[in-house]
This record gives structure tokens, sequence and C-alpha cells, in this order.
């Protein structure tokens, strides 16, 4: 799951929100460097991204990716995602996504004493270029991809893809539309476990 999903799995608590975000960031084991209620969002962040990549419909979908992008189908499986959310956000929300965002971003904004320095820079971006209203748009995809693709070491195998994902937006899409309340199942079962005892 790539941004949105995190942030609308999360929702309504602030604490699974900031870790929505952290745990695109925060690696390894979880520390006491980290705010327990930010904590607990970057254990739900984790768990949906393994929920996710075990899933049989998920892993049905990658089949349907090339041989040459199936070892990085689950990066635009997660980017494609967030673009069939966006289109169908009403379906799985009482508010607009344009509501949603803007909440989102005043939630990440009343976080950031608890969030790191990668987490904040990624917070003030999400904000300036207002990127989860942009998946609308499914450039944004391919383009996001993209910039995933300039961290590999040898090469970018991630630009100017647009020709081999448009002939799967339909099997996508359908998987999207298959999965997501399985997965919105799954968060809301994680947000009604009772948290963990703190020490102290």
């Amino acid at each position: 799951m790539n941004f949105l999903a995190h942030f609308h799995l999360a929702w309504p608590d602030p604490g699974l929100v900031a870790g929505g975000l952290e745990g695109d960031y925060y690696k390894g084991p979880i520390g006491d460097d980290l705010s327990a209620h930010v904590a607990r969002g970057v254990n739900l962040h984790r768990a949906i991204d393994a929920y996710t990549d075990s899933h049989p419909i998920v892993a049905e979908l990658r089949q349907h990716f090339p041989p040459e992008l199936r070892r990085y189908a689950g990066i635009l499986i997660d980017l494609s995602f967030d673009h069939y959310l966006s289109n169908h956000f009403e379906q799985f929300s009482e508010v607009t996504l344009t509501t949603f965002a803007e909440q989102v971003y005043g939630t990440l904004k009343s976080e950031e004493a608890n969030l790191s320095s990668a987490a904040l820079g990624m917070s003030g971006r999400l904000l300036e270029f207002d990127i989860l209203n942009r998946y609308r748009d499914w450039q944004m995809v391919s383009l996001s991809a993209a910039q995933i693709g300039k961290r590999f070491k040898r090469g970018n195998p991630l630009t100017n893809i647009d020709t081999q994902l448009i002939p799967l937006k339909d099997p996508i899409e359908t998987a999207f539309l298959a999965f997501y309340p399985l997965l919105l199942s799954f968060a809301k079962q994680y947000q009604a476990t009772p948290s963990p005892p703190q020490p102290g």
C-alpha cells in the first residue's frame, strides 16, 4: 500500500496516521525512540504490508505483470492501488478525498514532534504538492514509479513504463475492488485490539 491507503487504513487515530507515514522510514525493531502511539502506527503499517504481500488476490495479480516487471510488481501495485482508491474513495469513506486529504495534512502537522526528519520531509512534500489528491491522475503512477526507480543502484527499470502498465489497468482495478474491503476489515480489527500495556 502507498501513502493514501496507509492513511485511510489508519484513520482516525492520529498516532496510527503518523505511524502510517513513519513506517516507510523506520527500520528494524521498534525502540523507545518512538512515542507509543506512533510505534503502534508503524506496527499497523508493517502488518498492512505483510497482509497485502501475502494475500492470494495480490499474488494472482502479480502474475499479470510481464516477467521483466514482476520483481517490481509490489511497488507498481501499491502505487496503482492508491490511484484506484482515489477514484473509488467515496465508496470507502464518508467524506470526499479532498476533505480527507486536508484532515490528514492537519494530523501530520499536529504530530510533527513525533516524526523523524525523513518522515517530516515527506510530510512537507505531501502538503506542498498535494500528493494525496494527485493520485486521481493515472500518470502519477508511472511518474512516482520512475522516482522510486532512481534509488536503484543499477539503472532505473521503472522509467517510461506506462505502455507496459496500461494493459494491466483493468486487472489491477478488479483486484483492488476485491481486495481493499478485506484489507479495510483487517485494519479495523487491528485498531480494535487493545494497546499493549506501557512500561512505567
